[in-house]
Protein backbone atom coordinates (compact mmCIF):
# COMPACT_ATOMS: atom_id res chain seq x y z
CA UNK A 1 0.00 0.00 0.00
CA UNK A 2 1.44 3.04 -1.25
CA UNK A 3 2.27 5.95 1.73
CA UNK A 4 1.43 8.67 -0.50
CA UNK A 5 -2.35 9.50 -1.80
CA UNK A 6 -3.15 9.05 -5.86
CA UNK A 7 -1.62 11.36 -7.89
CA UNK A 8 -4.28 11.91 -9.47
CA UNK A 9 -5.76 13.51 -6.23
CA UNK A 10 -2.26 16.02 -5.22
CA UNK A 11 1.47 15.91 -5.73
CA UNK A 12 2.73 13.29 -3.58
CA UNK A 13 5.67 14.74 -1.52
CA UNK A 14 8.57 12.76 0.21
CA UNK A 15 9.13 13.35 3.74
CA UNK A 16 12.86 15.16 4.09
CA UNK A 17 12.33 16.63 0.60
CA UNK A 18 15.17 19.70 1.04
CA UNK A 19 13.31 22.32 -0.64
CA UNK A 20 9.07 21.89 -0.03
CA UNK A 21 7.28 20.14 2.67
CA UNK A 22 3.53 19.67 3.14
CA UNK A 23 1.43 20.52 6.48
CA UNK A 24 -1.27 17.60 6.68
CA UNK A 25 -3.53 19.97 8.21
CA UNK A 26 -4.29 22.22 5.62
CA UNK A 27 -4.31 20.19 2.61
CA UNK A 28 -8.23 20.31 0.82
CA UNK A 29 -7.53 18.01 -1.87
CA UNK A 30 -8.16 20.58 -4.56
CA UNK A 31 -5.61 19.34 -7.20
CA UNK A 32 -3.90 22.35 -8.00
CA UNK A 33 -0.60 21.40 -6.84
CA UNK A 34 -0.93 18.29 -8.93
CA UNK A 35 -2.10 20.51 -12.00
CA UNK A 36 0.68 22.78 -11.88
CA UNK A 37 3.09 19.92 -11.46
CA UNK A 38 1.66 17.59 -14.28
CA UNK A 39 0.79 20.25 -16.84
CA UNK A 40 3.75 23.14 -16.49
CA UNK A 41 6.29 21.26 -14.85
CA UNK A 42 5.86 17.81 -16.49
CA UNK A 43 6.63 15.65 -14.34
CA UNK A 44 4.07 14.63 -12.18
CA UNK A 45 2.45 12.28 -15.09
CA UNK A 46 5.87 11.07 -16.36
CA UNK A 47 6.05 8.27 -13.63
CA UNK A 48 4.67 5.75 -11.82
CA UNK A 49 4.86 5.27 -8.15
CA UNK A 50 4.19 1.02 -8.39
CA UNK A 51 7.39 1.54 -10.13
CA UNK A 52 10.02 3.81 -8.51
CA UNK A 53 9.63 1.91 -5.55
CA UNK A 54 6.88 4.10 -3.95
CA UNK A 55 9.32 7.25 -4.19
CA UNK A 56 8.17 10.79 -5.28
CA UNK A 57 10.24 12.31 -7.99
CA UNK A 58 10.17 16.46 -6.96
CA UNK A 59 12.57 18.58 -8.82
CA UNK A 60 12.11 21.05 -6.02
CA UNK A 61 10.70 24.03 -8.20
CA UNK A 62 8.42 24.89 -5.92
CA UNK A 63 5.67 25.49 -8.02
CA UNK A 64 3.21 23.68 -6.36
CA UNK A 65 3.95 25.98 -3.27
CA UNK A 66 3.13 29.22 -5.45
CA UNK A 67 -0.43 27.83 -6.95
CA UNK A 68 -1.66 26.07 -2.87
CA UNK A 69 -4.68 27.97 -2.09
CA UNK A 70 -4.00 27.08 1.92
CA UNK A 71 -0.33 27.21 2.56
CA UNK A 72 -0.74 23.40 3.14
CA UNK A 73 3.03 22.91 0.57
CA UNK A 74 5.78 25.43 1.57
CA UNK A 75 9.36 25.94 1.52
CA UNK A 76 11.32 24.18 3.90
CA UNK A 77 12.25 27.29 6.23
CA UNK A 78 15.61 28.08 6.97
CA UNK A 79 15.94 31.59 7.99
CA UNK A 80 15.65 30.51 11.64
CA UNK A 81 18.91 28.50 11.85
CA UNK A 82 20.41 31.69 10.25
CA UNK A 83 19.41 33.96 12.73
CA UNK A 84 20.83 31.45 15.21
CA UNK A 85 24.12 31.46 13.53
CA UNK A 86 24.32 34.98 13.65
CA UNK A 87 23.50 35.27 17.33
CA UNK A 88 25.92 32.90 18.18
CA UNK A 89 28.47 35.27 16.39
CA UNK A 90 31.15 32.61 15.99
CA UNK A 91 30.94 32.64 12.25
CA UNK A 92 31.30 35.42 9.35
CA UNK A 93 27.77 35.59 7.80
CA UNK A 94 27.50 36.64 4.24
CA UNK A 95 24.45 37.07 2.24
CA UNK A 96 24.39 36.63 -1.35
CA UNK A 97 21.37 38.31 -2.87
CA UNK A 98 19.93 36.90 -6.24
CA UNK A 99 18.15 39.75 -9.08
CA UNK A 100 14.91 38.49 -8.70
CA UNK A 101 14.47 38.88 -5.05
CA UNK A 102 14.87 43.15 -5.49
CA UNK A 103 11.67 43.06 -8.16
CA UNK A 104 9.58 40.89 -5.50
CA UNK A 105 10.93 41.44 -1.42
CA UNK A 106 8.59 44.62 -2.23
CA UNK A 107 4.85 43.07 -2.71
CA UNK A 108 5.52 41.20 0.87
CA UNK A 109 4.91 45.00 2.06
CA UNK A 110 2.19 46.18 -0.16
CA UNK A 111 4.56 47.45 -2.87
CA UNK A 112 3.77 47.21 -6.52
CA UNK A 113 4.92 43.95 -8.44
CA UNK A 114 8.31 45.08 -10.27
CA UNK A 115 9.20 47.86 -7.31
CA UNK A 116 13.00 47.67 -7.55
CA UNK A 117 14.28 47.91 -3.54
CA UNK A 118 17.61 47.03 -3.87
CA UNK A 119 18.94 49.73 -1.22
CA UNK A 120 16.62 48.62 1.13
CA UNK A 121 17.05 45.03 0.67
CA UNK A 122 20.57 45.68 1.76
CA UNK A 123 19.76 47.87 4.40
CA UNK A 124 17.26 44.80 5.91
CA UNK A 125 20.43 42.26 5.71
CA UNK A 126 22.62 44.65 7.47
CA UNK A 127 19.90 45.26 10.06
CA UNK A 128 19.11 41.43 10.45
CA UNK A 129 22.89 40.88 11.19
CA UNK A 130 24.47 39.99 8.58
CA UNK A 131 28.75 40.59 8.54
CA UNK A 132 28.46 41.07 4.76
CA UNK A 133 26.14 41.71 1.62
CA UNK A 134 27.30 40.83 -1.89
CA UNK A 135 25.21 40.86 -5.18
CA UNK A 136 24.88 37.27 -6.72
CA UNK A 137 24.76 39.47 -10.26
CA UNK A 138 29.08 39.98 -9.54
CA UNK A 139 28.49 35.89 -9.47
CA UNK A 140 26.20 36.06 -12.91
CA UNK A 141 29.16 37.79 -14.64
CA UNK A 142 31.65 35.01 -13.86
CA UNK A 143 28.99 32.07 -14.80
CA UNK A 144 28.89 33.92 -18.16
CA UNK A 145 32.86 34.55 -18.32
CA UNK A 146 32.74 30.76 -18.29
CA UNK A 147 29.97 29.74 -20.29
CA UNK A 148 30.66 32.02 -23.27
CA UNK A 149 33.76 30.33 -23.16
CA UNK A 150 33.01 27.32 -23.12
CA UNK A 151 30.03 27.99 -25.83
CA UNK A 152 33.04 29.28 -27.69
CA UNK A 153 35.16 26.49 -27.48
CA UNK A 154 32.15 23.90 -28.24
CA UNK A 155 31.37 25.39 -31.85
CA UNK A 156 35.29 26.32 -32.75
CA UNK A 157 36.14 22.46 -31.99
CA UNK A 158 33.00 20.43 -32.73
CA UNK A 159 32.24 19.65 -29.40
CA UNK A 160 28.46 18.52 -28.32
CA UNK A 161 25.52 20.96 -29.38
CA UNK A 162 23.40 22.31 -27.84
CA UNK A 163 25.16 23.50 -24.97
CA UNK A 164 22.40 24.07 -21.98
CA UNK A 165 22.30 26.55 -19.74
CA UNK A 166 22.92 25.24 -16.40
CA UNK A 167 22.13 27.65 -14.24
CA UNK A 168 18.59 26.39 -13.12
CA UNK A 169 18.52 23.29 -10.59
CA UNK A 170 15.41 22.33 -11.28
CA UNK A 171 16.25 21.91 -15.13
CA UNK A 172 19.15 19.87 -14.08
CA UNK A 173 17.68 17.34 -11.71
CA UNK A 174 14.54 17.39 -14.62
CA UNK A 175 17.52 16.72 -17.32
CA UNK A 176 19.09 14.13 -15.06
CA UNK A 177 15.78 11.95 -14.43
CA UNK A 178 14.53 12.08 -17.76
CA UNK A 179 17.47 12.98 -20.31
CA UNK A 180 21.17 11.59 -19.35
CA UNK A 181 21.71 11.51 -22.65
CA UNK A 182 22.06 14.59 -23.22
CA UNK A 183 24.00 15.16 -19.76
CA UNK A 184 27.29 15.82 -22.10
CA UNK A 185 25.41 18.92 -23.56
CA UNK A 186 24.97 20.79 -19.99
CA UNK A 187 27.18 23.38 -19.61
CA UNK A 188 29.58 22.66 -16.74
CA UNK A 189 29.65 26.62 -15.60
CA UNK A 190 27.85 26.37 -12.31
CA UNK A 191 24.87 28.70 -11.27
CA UNK A 192 25.66 31.36 -9.85
CA UNK A 193 25.12 30.79 -6.33
CA UNK A 194 27.65 27.81 -6.58
CA UNK A 195 30.36 29.70 -8.29
CA UNK A 196 30.46 32.76 -5.95
CA UNK A 197 30.24 30.82 -2.17
CA UNK A 198 33.18 28.61 -3.01
CA UNK A 199 35.08 32.38 -4.54
CA UNK A 200 33.85 33.87 -1.06
CA UNK A 201 35.86 30.93 0.62
CA UNK A 202 38.68 30.90 -1.17
CA UNK A 203 39.87 34.07 -2.61
CA UNK A 204 37.60 36.67 -0.21
CA UNK A 205 38.64 34.76 2.69
CA UNK A 206 42.22 35.13 1.78
CA UNK A 207 41.81 38.83 1.10
CA UNK A 208 40.28 39.68 4.34
CA UNK A 209 42.13 36.87 6.46
CA UNK A 210 39.18 34.42 7.72
CA UNK A 211 39.44 31.17 7.85
CA UNK A 212 37.09 29.58 5.49
CA UNK A 213 35.44 27.48 8.04
CA UNK A 214 34.16 30.35 9.61
CA UNK A 215 32.38 31.43 6.96
CA UNK A 216 28.76 30.96 6.72
CA UNK A 217 27.21 32.17 3.23
CA UNK A 218 23.19 32.17 2.75
CA UNK A 219 22.02 32.62 -0.37
CA UNK A 220 18.63 35.13 -0.81
CA UNK A 221 16.89 33.81 -3.57
CA UNK A 222 13.31 33.33 -5.32
CA UNK A 223 14.36 29.26 -6.08
CA UNK A 224 13.02 26.72 -4.04
CA UNK A 225 15.16 24.64 -6.01
CA UNK A 226 18.63 25.64 -4.69
CA UNK A 227 17.91 24.45 -1.03
CA UNK A 228 18.25 21.15 -2.71
CA UNK A 229 21.19 22.38 -5.31
CA UNK A 230 23.55 23.32 -2.48
CA UNK A 231 23.58 20.01 -0.65
CA UNK A 232 24.44 18.19 -3.96
CA UNK A 233 27.88 16.76 -2.86
CA UNK A 234 29.81 18.05 -5.89
CA UNK A 235 29.30 21.27 -4.71
CA UNK A 236 31.88 21.37 -2.02
CA UNK A 237 34.75 22.66 -4.41
CA UNK A 238 35.86 25.41 -1.76
CA UNK A 239 36.57 22.31 1.00
CA UNK A 240 38.61 20.58 -2.26
CA UNK A 241 40.71 23.27 -3.23
CA UNK A 242 41.57 24.50 0.52
CA UNK A 243 42.02 20.48 1.14
CA UNK A 244 39.92 20.55 3.85
CA UNK A 245 36.99 18.08 4.83
CA UNK A 246 34.02 18.37 2.85
CA UNK A 247 32.20 20.87 3.54
CA UNK A 248 29.23 22.58 1.60
CA UNK A 249 30.14 25.39 -0.44
CA UNK A 250 27.08 27.19 0.82
CA UNK A 251 25.74 26.82 3.60
CA UNK A 252 21.68 27.82 3.56
CA UNK A 253 18.89 29.29 1.23
CA UNK A 254 16.50 31.69 2.00
CA UNK A 255 13.92 32.34 -0.10
CA UNK A 256 12.01 36.08 -0.48
CA UNK A 257 8.95 34.45 1.31
CA UNK A 258 11.18 33.75 4.26
CA UNK A 259 13.25 36.92 4.41
CA UNK A 260 10.43 38.90 4.29
CA UNK A 261 8.79 36.35 7.08
CA UNK A 262 12.17 37.12 9.18
CA UNK A 263 12.01 40.78 8.79
CA UNK A 264 8.34 40.13 9.93
CA UNK A 265 9.22 39.13 13.08
CA UNK A 266 11.99 41.18 13.54
CA UNK A 267 9.52 43.83 12.87
CA UNK A 268 11.59 45.38 9.90
CA UNK A 269 9.23 47.66 7.46
CA UNK A 270 10.54 48.13 4.06
CA UNK A 271 9.66 51.39 3.70
CA UNK A 272 11.09 52.52 6.49
CA UNK A 273 14.40 50.60 7.05
CA UNK A 274 17.80 52.24 6.55
CA UNK A 275 18.56 51.44 3.04
CA UNK A 276 22.42 49.84 2.23
CA UNK A 277 25.16 49.72 -0.28
CA UNK A 278 26.81 46.12 -1.32
CA UNK A 279 30.33 45.61 0.23
CA UNK A 280 32.48 46.70 -2.54
CA UNK A 281 35.67 43.89 -2.60
CA UNK A 282 33.11 41.63 -5.09
CA UNK A 283 30.41 44.78 -5.50
CA UNK A 284 27.47 44.63 -7.40
CA UNK A 285 27.19 43.00 -11.13
CA UNK A 286 26.48 44.25 -14.80
CA UNK A 287 23.19 44.89 -16.32
CA UNK A 288 23.67 41.29 -17.87
CA UNK A 289 23.98 39.59 -14.78
CA UNK A 290 20.89 41.93 -13.55
CA UNK A 291 18.19 40.33 -16.28
CA UNK A 292 19.58 36.40 -15.32
CA UNK A 293 16.51 36.41 -13.49
CA UNK A 294 13.77 36.69 -16.51
CA UNK A 295 13.32 33.93 -19.10
CA UNK A 296 15.96 34.64 -21.40
CA UNK A 297 18.52 36.12 -19.46
CA UNK A 298 20.78 34.38 -19.16
CA UNK A 299 20.94 33.49 -23.35
CA UNK A 300 21.07 37.34 -23.63
CA UNK A 301 23.92 38.01 -21.28
CA UNK A 302 25.77 35.13 -23.12
CA UNK A 303 25.33 36.19 -26.10
CA UNK A 304 26.73 40.23 -25.14
CA UNK A 305 29.65 38.51 -24.14
CA UNK A 306 30.45 36.18 -27.07
CA UNK A 307 29.55 38.71 -29.32
CA UNK A 308 32.14 40.61 -28.29
CA UNK A 309 35.23 37.93 -27.99
CA UNK A 310 34.38 36.97 -31.87
CA UNK A 311 34.94 41.11 -32.56
CA UNK A 312 31.56 41.62 -34.01
CA UNK A 313 31.43 44.58 -35.41
CA UNK A 314 27.63 45.24 -34.44
CA UNK A 315 28.28 44.51 -31.00
CA UNK A 316 27.42 48.04 -29.67
CA UNK A 317 23.60 46.73 -30.76
CA UNK A 318 23.25 44.09 -27.40
CA UNK A 319 19.81 44.48 -26.49
CA UNK A 320 18.32 41.00 -28.00
CA UNK A 321 14.61 41.27 -28.05
CA UNK A 322 14.23 38.15 -29.87
CA UNK A 323 14.77 35.89 -26.77
CA UNK A 324 12.60 38.51 -24.53
CA UNK A 325 9.07 37.83 -23.56
CA UNK A 326 6.44 35.20 -22.50
CA UNK A 327 6.37 32.81 -25.23
CA UNK A 328 6.79 28.81 -23.67
CA UNK A 329 9.64 28.46 -26.61
CA UNK A 330 11.67 31.37 -28.14
CA UNK A 331 13.87 30.45 -31.23
CA UNK A 332 16.51 33.20 -32.63
CA UNK A 333 18.90 32.90 -35.19
CA UNK A 334 22.04 35.37 -34.54
CA UNK A 335 24.45 36.63 -36.63
CA UNK A 336 27.40 36.98 -34.89
CA UNK A 337 30.40 38.06 -36.58
CA UNK A 338 30.76 35.11 -39.26
CA UNK A 339 29.01 32.77 -37.01
CA UNK A 340 24.79 32.16 -37.51
CA UNK A 341 24.01 30.89 -33.64
CA UNK A 342 21.03 29.24 -33.65
CA UNK A 343 19.55 29.76 -29.76
CA UNK A 344 16.61 28.73 -28.23
CA UNK A 345 14.93 29.28 -24.69
CA UNK A 346 12.03 27.24 -23.24
CA UNK A 347 11.02 28.02 -19.65
CA UNK A 348 8.17 25.96 -17.64
CA UNK A 349 9.43 22.66 -18.21
CA UNK A 350 6.02 21.48 -20.19
CA UNK A 351 8.12 23.47 -23.06
CA UNK A 352 11.44 22.29 -22.17
CA UNK A 353 10.29 19.05 -22.90
CA UNK A 354 8.71 19.86 -26.20
CA UNK A 355 12.39 21.50 -27.08
CA UNK A 356 14.02 18.49 -26.16
CA UNK A 357 11.89 16.23 -28.22
CA UNK A 358 12.61 18.24 -31.51
CA UNK A 359 16.56 17.87 -30.46
CA UNK A 360 16.04 14.36 -29.84
CA UNK A 361 14.44 14.12 -32.84
CA UNK A 362 16.94 15.48 -34.87
CA UNK A 363 16.40 19.90 -35.01
CA UNK A 364 20.00 21.73 -34.20
CA UNK A 365 20.33 24.53 -31.82
CA UNK A 366 24.21 26.18 -30.98
CA UNK A 367 22.59 27.34 -27.64
CA UNK A 368 19.80 26.51 -25.34
CA UNK A 369 18.61 28.13 -22.49
CA UNK A 370 16.08 26.52 -20.03
CA UNK A 371 14.22 27.59 -16.48
CA UNK A 372 12.06 25.64 -14.98
CA UNK A 373 9.71 27.94 -13.51
CA UNK A 374 7.54 29.83 -16.14
CA UNK A 375 8.46 33.06 -16.77
CA UNK A 376 11.87 32.26 -15.36
CA UNK A 377 13.67 32.81 -11.41
CA UNK A 378 11.06 36.05 -11.13
CA UNK A 379 8.21 33.28 -10.31
CA UNK A 380 10.55 31.08 -8.64
CA UNK A 381 8.79 28.56 -5.74
CA UNK A 382 9.95 31.13 -3.30
CA UNK A 383 8.33 34.06 -4.61
CA UNK A 384 5.99 36.10 -2.97
CA UNK A 385 2.58 34.72 -3.64
CA UNK A 386 0.14 36.67 -6.25
CA UNK A 387 -3.51 34.94 -6.21
CA UNK A 388 -5.79 34.99 -8.68
CA UNK A 389 -8.40 37.06 -6.60
CA UNK A 390 -5.12 39.47 -6.01
CA UNK A 391 -3.74 39.85 -9.46
CA UNK A 392 -3.47 37.82 -12.75
CA UNK A 393 0.00 36.17 -12.23
CA UNK A 394 1.23 36.41 -15.63
CA UNK A 395 0.74 40.27 -15.32
CA UNK A 396 2.83 39.48 -12.04
CA UNK A 397 5.95 37.99 -14.41
CA UNK A 398 5.78 40.89 -16.84
CA UNK A 399 6.14 43.74 -13.85
CA UNK A 400 8.88 42.05 -12.50
CA UNK A 401 10.55 41.20 -15.53
CA UNK A 402 10.14 44.83 -16.28
CA UNK A 403 11.89 45.72 -13.87
CA UNK A 404 14.63 43.97 -14.11
CA UNK A 405 15.33 45.03 -18.10
CA UNK A 406 15.18 48.92 -16.79
CA UNK A 407 17.80 48.60 -14.12
CA UNK A 408 19.69 46.87 -16.97
CA UNK A 409 19.40 49.92 -19.32
CA UNK A 410 20.26 52.22 -16.28
CA UNK A 411 23.43 50.16 -15.19
CA UNK A 412 26.48 51.53 -16.70
CA UNK A 413 28.44 48.16 -17.58
CA UNK A 414 26.19 46.37 -19.22
CA UNK A 415 27.92 43.28 -20.84
CA UNK A 416 29.55 40.36 -17.84
CA UNK A 417 33.61 40.77 -19.82
CA UNK A 418 33.42 44.48 -19.32
CA UNK A 419 32.98 44.12 -14.97
CA UNK A 420 36.48 45.63 -13.29
CA UNK A 421 35.95 43.37 -10.19
CA UNK A 422 35.30 40.38 -12.52
CA UNK A 423 38.70 41.33 -14.63
CA UNK A 424 40.16 42.01 -11.21
CA UNK A 425 39.13 38.75 -10.06
CA UNK A 426 40.61 36.56 -12.95
CA UNK A 427 44.21 38.49 -12.74
CA UNK A 428 44.43 38.05 -9.14
CA UNK A 429 43.05 34.89 -8.79
CA UNK A 430 41.32 32.81 -11.21
CA UNK A 431 43.67 33.32 -13.90
CA UNK A 432 41.78 32.77 -17.96
CA UNK A 433 38.18 31.91 -18.02
CA UNK A 434 38.54 28.04 -18.42
CA UNK A 435 41.36 27.68 -17.47
CA UNK A 436 42.67 25.13 -14.29
CA UNK A 437 41.80 27.18 -11.40
CA UNK A 438 38.67 28.04 -12.66
CA UNK A 439 37.53 24.76 -13.37
CA UNK A 440 38.68 23.79 -9.91
CA UNK A 441 36.37 26.20 -8.64
CA UNK A 442 33.44 26.93 -10.68
CA UNK A 443 32.59 24.22 -12.98
CA UNK A 444 31.17 20.76 -11.86
CA UNK A 445 29.33 17.74 -13.20
CA UNK A 446 26.01 15.98 -13.87
CA UNK A 447 24.96 12.47 -12.81
CA UNK A 448 22.05 10.25 -14.22
CA UNK A 449 19.05 9.86 -11.92
CA UNK A 450 16.64 7.55 -14.52
CA UNK A 451 16.52 5.08 -11.67
CA UNK A 452 15.05 7.62 -9.56
CA UNK A 453 16.82 8.41 -6.78
CA UNK A 454 16.74 11.90 -4.62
Amino acid sequence: MSKHLSMDVRVPIEEGNPAIRRIESLCIKCGQCRDVCQKQISVGHHYDLLKTGDTAICIHCGQCANVCPTGAITEIQDWMQVQSVIQDSCKTVIAITSPSVRVSLGEEFGMQPGSYVEEQMVGSLRALGFDYVFDTTFAADLTIMEEASELIERIQTKQPLPQFTSCCPAWVKFAETYYPELLPNISTSKSPISMFAPTIKTWFAEKESLDADDIYVVAITPCTAKKFEIMREELSDAANYLDRKPAQDCDRVVTTRELASWMRACNLDLESVEEGDYDSLMPRGSGAGIIFGNTGGVMEAALRTVADILNDSSADNFEYEEVRGLEGIKIATVEIADLKVRAAVAHGLGNARKLMEAIRAGEEFHFVEIMACPGGCINGGGQPLQLSDVRNWIDVREERAKGLYKEDRATYIRKSHNNPAVKKLYKEFLGMAGGKKSHDLLHTHYHERSNYDE
